[in-house]
């Protein structure tokens, strides 16, 4: 395991944040505007229920690389909590975001905070990293995995499932022409792992 802080890319600045394998942390700690906590709990539930809607859904695939993420209202509703855990580059994170349906969400709920000058805005990036602050410890249980990988994994169980229940499969199974194959190695892994 190799938690490192961010990393500098070659033709972007350095970013807050730290990174295990290809996954990176990002955590934004802002003041809530007075007197907008249960606009931005509404606003939040509101994004809940739309969360799984197929919008933005698709919005999270043409993202492609969101792990995790979760929003916090927090010390006695005076400041909120964004934090989520994504592959690739900082900059290009924020900017894919803000090229979906979900950069229009987002605006709403920070609207609710002090000092955001909207997802459009030139400065945002900057905003973000004076609310940033770099976890003390980053750790991921898949650090090689992208989340790209990870759905192409998801496929590829999917696929190789539904052909286990195949009746071609089991016939193959049984065919004696093919019991060089099914002694070797490789193919006795596979079969363990589906079988696990």
């Amino acid at each position: 395991m190799t938690a490192t802080t961010g990393a500098p890319q070659s033709a972007q600045p350095e970013r807050p944040g730290r990174s295990d394998g290809v996954c990176s942390e990002f955590t934004v700690f802002t003041k809530i505007k007075p007197g907008h906590a249960d606009a931005l709990r509404e606003d939040l539930a509101a994004f809940a229920e739309a969360a799984t809607d197929a919008k933005a859904r698709e919005a999270l695939r043409q993202i492609g690389t969101l792990h995790d993420a979760r929003h916090v209202i927090f010390d006695n509703d005076t400041r909120f909590m964004f934090a989520s855990v994504f592959d690739g580059s900082w900059d290009t994170y924020i900017d894919d975001f803000a090229k979906t349906v979900v950069g229009a969400r987002f605006d709403k709920i920070f609207s609710h905070t002090e000092g955001f000058p909207g997802v459009a805005d030139p400065g945002v990036k900057d905003w973000f990293v004076s609310q940033q602050e770099p976890a003390g410890v980053f750790v991921s249980s898949y650090p090689d995995l992208t989340v790209q990988q990870i759905w192409k994994d998801q496929r590829v169980d999917e696929a190789f499932e539904a052909l286990l229940d195949t009746a071609e499969f089991r016939a193959a199974l049984d065919n004696p022409a093919n019991a060089e194959l099914l002694a070797t190695p490789a193919f006795q892994k596979l079969m363990e792992e589906a079988a696990a």
